[in-house]
């Protein structure tokens, strides 16, 4: 394109979300050129996914920054379940699986991002271009060869022997590339919003109660709370038109320590509204290209995994791919799509499997909830000690947890 500026890289990761940042950071810290794009100019959003789970622990203690990590504001949660109808029922016990991190931290998702990227940026051979919105792909004899990407400055482009979409589940690359998931449909959407917390509230890090065809999960963030109310899909129009008085009062019978400060809520353009998805690609890969995280398989916010998965998907992708990516670095030699496909059929079943128990728990508990039907009584198969164990496992570790095989590159000078 005349008169922009071209950036070279061995690796192109457009989005910096938990997968683009860990990949980043790995595969700066094994030695590989890479740049990453963030349409944002910071990370300072809220309503994001901020659930970090057992698995992705013990892939920051594998970094060495497991220390750091714990040392930002955070709550632990070692169980997961749920009040319905007045009624506690624990899904998960992480305390009973042997776990280094048996339990789940709550952290805004902006200071994990800080977290790993401030630790990739000790890397040379690492930049993050913020403000750099990734639009369109380059292509060369049939292969992906970088993006193009606005900024405040115009628009740019990076040349690189390997692009990532790490965009999230509207991403623009992947769309760019002609991939198109398959969606499976969600009964419900999310509003978001927050409430004021106070010491009196109860000290837990998260609540999920429903009742009487109302859901909400509540969210510890230190001085408030973080709301997610669930509507049913396509309901939001009907919510507004309702006015705002409505939802406070269904926040206050859910949450009642929260019904004294519901006013705090003055409309609705105190809220985000998030509309939910479950899909993923058939395929994760095109020339020169690789679909990781949202970008992959968007999953429902049920049981909060979805940040994980992304990790999980970022710390395969740089397993298999890094030994490739420095001869490719050295001699410029194409990526076969055999390398890439093989970040695929690694997180092919963790993801199906993920989804398919969201499926399950959308399709028995919330839907029928947000219909105000009696869900099956579970209780008793739930309380069995090896269903106890086999939902906290899958919960709190996955179907196939990832940790970190690829060493750090040597100091330059020192050979690898």
């Amino acid at each position: 394109m005349s008169g922009s500026t071209t950036t070279t890289a061995t690796v192109c990761v457009a989005g910096c979300g938990p997968a683009g940042a860990v990949l980043g950071l790995l595969l700066a810290r094994a030695g590989i050129e890479v740049v990453v794009l963030e349409k944002h100019a910071d990370f300072l959003r809220d309503f994001r996914g901020d659930t970090v789970h057992p698995s992705t622990l013990e892939v920051l203690d594998e970094l060495g920054l497991a220390g750091r990590f714990l040392e930002l504001p955070h709550h632990k949660v070692s169980t997961v379940g749920f009040v319905r109808d007045g009624r506690r029922l624990d899904v998960a016990d992480f305390s009973a699986l042997g776990l280094k991190y048996p339990y789940i931290a709550f952290v805004p998702q902006w200071d994990l991002l800080h977290l790993l990227v401030s630790e990739a940026a000790r890397h040379p051979n690492f930049r993050l271009l913020l403000q750099a919105e990734a639009y369109e792909l380059l292509r060369e004899d049939g292969r992906i060869t970088g993006v193009r990407f606005r900024t405040p400055d115009g628009e740019q482009q990076v040349r690189a022997h390997l692009t990532v979409a790490a965009d999230g589940r509207h991403s623009a690359v992947r769309r760019a590339a002609g991939l198109r998931p398959r969606e499976f449909g969600a009964p419900m959407d999310v509003l978001q919003f927050r409430i004021s917390r106070r010491d009196t509230d109860p000290d837990e890090g998260y609540h999920l109660r429903m009742a009487g065809g109302r859901s909400v999960a509540v969210i510890n963030r230190g001085s408030y709370w973080n709301i997610a109310y669930m509507i049913r899909k396509g309901g939001y129009d009907d919510l507004r038109r309702a006015g705002i008085q409505p939802l406070r009062d269904d926040v206050a019978g859910l949450v009642g320590f929260l019904s004294d400060r519901v006013g705090e809520l003055t409309g609705f353009d105190d809220t985000r509204f998030l509309e939910v998805r479950l899909d993923r690609l058939r395929r994760w890969h095109a020339p020169g290209l690789l679909a990781i995280g949202d970008a992959a398989h968007a999953m429902s916010p049920i049981a909060g995994v979805g940040i994980n998965l992304a990790v999980q998907d970022a710390v395969a992708a740089a397993n298999l791919l890094t030994e490739r990516l420095r001869r490719t670095q050295d001699t410029g030699e194409p990526i076969p799509g055999r390398v890439t496909a093989a970040v695929r059929r690694r997180r092919w079943v963790p993801t199906v499997a993920t989804q398919g128990l969201q499926r399950t728990a959308q399709r028995f508990g919330i839907d029928r909830a947000l219909r105000g039907q009696a869900a099956p009584d579970y209780s008793a198969i739930a309380k069995l000690p090896f269903v106890r164990t086999l939902m906290s496992r899958l919960l709190g570790v996955g179907v196939r947890p990832e940790h970190v095989r690829v060493p750090a590159a040597p100091p330059r000078g020192q050979g690898r």
